[in-house]
């Protein structure tokens, strides 16, 4: 018998990578690699490889489970739902809609995203909803919607990597974090372009570049402000690009020229002579790129940092013209779209803003709903979290885990344990999930049908290869049901095309723009940029992107006007999203982090990932190559530092900061500043990274700073 293979898409990072599933005839079933996919190209890192083993029901969840006694013990789908309703109306008769909490992942399908985000807005009728992408993007997203007028994570197709000159990566190692794509960078060199790589730690991908500056952590603004007075020092600025498309340059231009570049030295630790380099290297080339990661991001400062390097960017000509430009490396597998749909606690799907009259009443229509009923923006999601037990008495939390992902994770433990209700779907039976009041089995990746956004923009058709365990239902399911026991009958489908169907009319005229697009399409074209709207393409389509969200595809005006509107590969060409078609420069200044090395704490921490786990591991934890690959955490310091501390390799360390301590193996290496020390985030327990991490917010994006705080080390004794 004939093996029928499904094409689809890896349930882990935002490359979405191409794969196809194969039910093998014994049970089980087997991933290769999709050649077809223009971002894989057949390429898989193990965490994809890998990726079917969570399927097995022998490590992931198959039953309800409600707490009984102290206990969570099995129980049946309408016992489970049946308490989950009853205590979420018993809270809000009590204590106000505000009272309920919900809080959502950047894993969500777009249909799961938007549902949830109609369910807490139309059901609950609670402004307490936020996601766990807070925590990746949410920092370029502002600084890019200030620039530029909207938010892509990137308005160019990877593709358009090896053909630039010259790209800056800031705080990725995508080497590690999604090794698939590190090949579109080393093309890159091979056509004689070059690598700059931006990172406190000498990581796999900074060994490829052409430069590699080391600044000490949390100082990512001063080297972009540095590089910027350089840049206007030596003339290398391009005036007729800065007079045509953009505007606030003298102000930006003033605030740069107070960072030289000694002071910059200084700050970062960064030599003089490689910052002259560094602008060499990227304004020689005709086109150029600047690319962030959570590195400059996830910092209390992170809008204006990610900011200063889209200055660098707009000073230099580099933005909205071919093969250049700014760009966020997304990290979540949906994090993009699961920001753009309406699971963000200021935002409706479409990109649209929840205190804009216009959008309220457009997706009010769209929902069949009084707009005046839909409540304003709620908190964060750390602030969410910082509220739970208190302003927040029930949550019904989807697909993350923040006991081990949150900052300053023992307190948000603490929150999520002060509740009076938590109810938690998931795949597996998480550390967040065990502390559940109730745990709903969901559905995954490879069990279901619906789409993801690529950090490219490109929206995906993730297609059911495999049939679920018994007893496990989709999140749609889960809201369907919870909606009808909570007195709303309709509006809450389960087939995840007829959601699709109702997210592309309340995304239509917004910025990000999904009416055009279909599930037919996705299958037949693998895949489709946004902003993609339903009118036709040709002169009247273009003008219908432009009026959507200024952004016009490059074969949008060549197409015939009876053809379907082709999406958007490349944001930017002909103008900005904004008013008046110009980008914004943001004049920003360098400033300390929250909580800057002293006495007590002379050292700093910073954070991130390993090849073989993903974000808070829950699922990768489960996978025995991957364990064995990377077993646990560790602390990682320079020799000299441990030398300081008489402190051998495998040694266990205590790393204390202001909120917790921390204890993991020693791992010395030359690759890591001498006063900075890094431990991966993937793992709970004694070695949980986060219990040291500083909740400190960007004011602008609400984003914690996971990527510095200060800590002090200590040598644990053997016993």
């Amino acid at each position: 018998m004939e093996k029928t293979s499904t094409p689809t898409h890896c349930p882990y990072c935002a490359l979405q990578c191409g794969m196809n599933i194969t039910p093998l005839p014994r049970g089980g079933v087997e991933v290769t690699e999709r050649a077809d996919f223009p971002v894989n190209r057949g390429a898989l890192c193990g965490k994809g490889r890998t990726a079917a083993e969570v399927l097995s029901p022998a490590v992931r969840l198959t039953t309800p489970l409600v707490r009984e006694g102290g206990r969570l013990v099995e129980a049946s789908w309408p016992e489970a739902l049946d308490r989950i309703a009853g205590r979420l109306a018993a809270t809000r008769e009590r204590y106000g809609s505000d009272a309920l909490g919900v809080f959502g992942g950047g894993g969500l399908t777009n249909e799961k995203a938007y549902a949830l985000g109609k369910f807490a807005r139309v059901v609950l009728g609670t402004s307490q909803i936020d996601y766990n992408g807070r925590f990746c993007m949410s920092s370029a997203a502002a600084a890019g919607t200030k620039a530029f007028g909207l938010d892509r994570g990137l308005p160019f197709p990877l593709e358009d990597v090896p053909r630039t000159g010259c790209v800056i990566l800031v705080g990725s190692n995508l080497a590690e974090t999604m090794p698939p794509s590190l090949r579109f960078f080393t093309e890159l060199r091979e056509n004689g372009g070059t690598l700059i790589v931006v990172d406190p730690r000498r990581t796999r991908t900074a060994q490829q570049a052409d430069l590699h500056l080391a600044p000490r952590p949390g100082t990512d603004l001063a080297l972009a402000l540095g590089l910027l007075h350089l840049v206007v020092a030596e003339g290398r600025t391009d005036e007729e690009y800065i007079r045509e498309r953009t505007t606030g340059w003298a102000e930006a231009r003033a605030t740069a020229m107070a960072h030289w570049p000694e002071y910059v030295e200084r700050i970062t630790g960064v030599p003089v002579p490689l910052l002259r380099e560094a602008v060499r290297m990227f304004c020689e080339p005709e086109a150029a790129m600047v690319l962030t990661a959570r590195g400059p991001e996830q910092q209390s400062k992170g809008t204006d940092t990610v900011g200063a390097w889209i200055n660098l960017c707009l000073a230099t000509g580099r933005a909205g013209r071919p093969l250049s430009g700014y760009g966020c490396l997304t990290g979540q597998g949906n994090g993009q779209g699961g920001r753009e749909h309406g699971q963000k606690a200021d935002q409706l799907p479409g990109y649209r803003k929840l205190d804009d009259p216009a959008a309220r009443r457009h997706v009010a229509g769209v929902w069949g709903v009084d707009p005046d009923s839909l409540p304003g923006p709620g908190r964060s999601a750390y602030e969410l979290l910082d509220a739970l037990g208190t302003d927040v008495r029930a949550l019904l939390l989807m697909g993350s885990n923040p006991v081990v992902s949150a900052p300053r994770a023992a307190h948000v433990e603490e929150r999520l344990r002060s509740l009076d209700f938590l109810a938690v779907a998931d795949v597996v039976l998480s550390e967040t999930a065990e502390l559940a009041d109730v745990v709903l089995p969901v559905t995954q990746w490879a069990e279901e049908t619906g789409t993801t956004t690529s950090l490219e923009g490109r929206v995906l058709l993730r297609r059911r290869a495999v049939d679920p365990p018994a007893g496990v239902h989709s999140d749609l399911y889960v809201l369907h049901e919870l909606a009808g026991r909570l007195g709303v009958e309709k509006g809450f489908p389960t087939d995840p095309e007829e959601v699709f169907a109702e997210l592309r009319r309340a995304s239509a005229g917004g910025p990000a723009d999904y009416s055009g697009i279909t599930y037919r399409r996705l299958a037949e074209e693998n895949g489709v940029f946004w902003p993609c709207p339903e009118e036709p393409a040709g002169a009247s389509g273009a003008e219908g992107a432009d009026a959507a969200s200024g952004a016009v595809s490059e074969g949008a005006a060549a197409s015939d006007a009876s053809v379907r509107h082709p999406g958007t590969p490349r944001l930017f060409l002909d103008r900005f999203a904004t008013p008046d078609g110009r980008a914004r420069f943001v004049a920003v200044a360098h400033r300390a982090t929250a909580e800057e090395p002293d006495a007590e704490y002379p050292l700093l921490l910073t954070t991130g990932r390993v090849v073989a786990q993903y974000q808070s591991g829950a699922q990768t934890r489960r996978v025995a190559e991957l364990n064995a690959a990377a077993p646990g955490p560790f602390v990682e310091l320079h020799p000299r530092l441990a030398a300081r501390l008489g402190a051998a390799d495998g040694d266990p360390l205590a790393v204390v900061s202001r909120r917790g301590r921390a204890v993991a193996p020693a791992r010395i290496t030359d690759t890591i500043r001498p006063d900075t020390v890094f431990m991966p985030f993937h793992w709970p327990g004694e070695g949980r990274a986060n219990t040291l991490t500083n909740p400190a917010l960007d004011p602008t994006s609400r984003m914690p700073e996971f990527k510095s705080c200060a800590v002090r080390v200590e040598v644990v004794p053997r016993s």
